[in-house]
């Protein structure tokens, strides 16, 4: 996968799982703010992720996450890391 085959996979996933409509979802956005996630919800992406992605998320990752892009690039980045 590309990384913008990751980054659009991503945003379906979220919107979809969120019942946020894909347009709000943007490099920019603030993730917890658009998708209304409180702690419980960042269970949720923790288990769509392992799910989709087939790799695990811990607490420390989050650190430093505000933005989709921060996401992104969080995601793309564990996906590299785990094709070595």
């Amino acid at each position: 996968m590309t990384d913008q085959q990751i980054k659009d996979k991503i945003k379906e996933v979220l919107a979809e799982e969120f019942e946020v409509d894909a347009e709000t979802i943007t490099p920019e956005g603030q993730l917890k703010e658009v998708l209304g996630l409180d702690s419980l919800d960042l269970v949720d992406v923790v288990v769509l992720v392992e799910q989709n992605f087939g790799i695990t998320l811990k607490g420390p990752d989050f650190v430093g996450i505000r933005t989709f892009d921060d996401f992104d690039n969080l995601i793309i980045g564990k996906i590299r890391q785990q094709e070595k």
